[in-house]
């Protein structure tokens, strides 16, 4: 029985020994990969069809996404109606999601109503016909929802600076016109749809209290589907960023807030210095206590929030600070931001400050890892970037022992103001 009348032992994050637990991995008929975690004590599942469909693979503008928008706006057999009522009388939950270079359709729903759900994602996958009524009302939403967006300064920077870092004309740069709605023809969509879902590359990950049976049920929907897991063009790009580095953008003549955007370019995850990277981030700016945050929102009150980010794309990346703030206070601070950069070039940060930011960035690891969707959203990261389990525990090692000098270092390395793009936007 408990002991309640003493407390119990508080253990240094830093000293856990961090477990990712392992996947179970098999192969449908037609080659498809898929990777299960079972685990949980509830009867829910989740299971998510990733297929190389992102923008990445498209040669007009919005075709991937509105692609992916409209797999549940009508098959050969249902009307969107019909689709979305059938998910909701099994209390089901089915969404899709396009990025850059993948687009996904997840389905969460009870375990043992999968019978009924799996064969209408399968018809989703094959039997799409995108209607011109439906097409008609989805491009009218998205004109407007840009119209709107188009007011909003943040909407407007966050568009400019990855223009800016790697150029109009790359996947990660590019972005909507109004005029690219008008342009979009059903065709397109049912062209990149064969391609890249019917015909195309994907991967399944599952999550949950599985079923004894799961291996059978998707391989009696899925395994039979024409998927082709080895039929993926290979496209590159080239960045081609902007030459300028500063911009001051007036998108509102009355606004009395600014949108911040600093940015550089960056390795992606293979690169040996992204995991030190993300320690140096965190003090700088990656979490409510960092630096950015003491002085720009908590000492000067310029902004509720800013934060500093690495991108997660997969081919290249960049080290983002982003914040708004008062329109009269956006050039002091843009200039704190490059006082703290100066700071952690010049000065080698605390024993103390280094081992808070340990315990946080161990601690929230810890979260990370608390359920079986958190586990395999972490796989299918490492999976979908080409990296193993052995990326995990040696990213845990160097939260464990980088030192202050190598993180002085690695800021006179990439902390440079003159590395960075500037964008504000009022």
């Amino acid at each position: 029985m408990t002991n309640r009348t003493s407390a119990p032992e508080i253990i240094d994050a830093v000293n856990m020994q961090l477990q990712l637990p392992p996947y179970e991995h098999f192969t449908l008929d037609n080659g498809v990969p898929v990777y299960t975690i079972d685990a949980g004590a509830q009867e829910v599942i989740l299971i998510e069809w990733v297929f190389y469909a992102g923008n990445w693979y498209e040669e007009k503008n919005i075709v991937a996404a509105t692609t992916n928008f409209m797999l549940k706006n009508g098959t050969r057999q249902k009307k969107a109606f019909a689709i979305n009522e059938h998910f909701d009388f099994y209390g089901a939950y089915l969404n899709r999601s396009c990025y850059n270079e993948t687009a996904t359709i997840s389905l969460h729903c009870l375990s043992k109503h999968l019978p009924e759900l799996l064969p209408v994602v399968a018809e989703l996958m094959t039997e799409c016909i995108f209607p011109e009524e439906e097409l008609a009302i989805y491009k009218q939403n998205q004109k407007q929802r840009l119209e709107v967006n188009l007011k909003k300064c943040d909407f407007i920077a966050n568009r400019l600076i990855d223009e800016y870092v790697y150029g109009f004309h790359h996947p990660y740069g590019k972005y909507t016109s109004t005029l690219d709605y008008d342009n979009l023809q059903r065709g397109e969509l049912d062209v990149f749809y064969r391609k890249f879902y019917t015909a195309g590359k994907c991967l399944v990950f599952v999550a949950g209290k599985l079923p004894v049976d799961i291996q059978q049920q998707l391989n009696t929907n899925f395994g039979h589907l024409p998927f082709q897991p080895k039929n993926l063009p290979a496209v590159n790009f080239d960045t081609n960023p902007a030459e300028i580095k500063k911009y001051n953008i007036v998108n509102d003549e009355n606004g009395v807030q600014g949108a911040i955007r600093i940015a550089r370019p960056f390795p992606n995850r293979h690169h040996p210095d992204f995991s030190k990277a993300q320690v140096l981030n965190n003090i700088f700016g990656g979490f409510f206590g960092s630096r950015l945050m003491s002085n720009i929102r908590e000492d000067k009150g310029y902004t509720y929030g800013i934060h500093s980010y690495m991108q997660n794309h997969i081919h290249t990346s960049a080290w983002m600070i982003s914040t708004e703030a008062g329109r009269d206070v956006c050039a002091a601070t843009i200039e704190e931001v490059y006082k703290e950069m100066a700071i952690l070039r010049n000065e080698p940060v605390e024993a103390e400050e280094l081992d808070l930011v340990r315990n946080y960035m161990i601690g929230s690891l810890l979260g990370d890892l608390d359920g079986p969707f958190q586990i395999i959203a972490r796989w299918k990261n490492y999976i979908l970037n080409g990296l193993t389990e052995e990326y995990f525990y040696n990213s845990i090692k160097t939260v464990q022992t980088i030192t202050a000098e190598e993180i002085q270092a690695l800021a006179q390395h990439y902390l440079e103001p003159d590395s960075f793009y500037e964008v504000v936007v009022v």
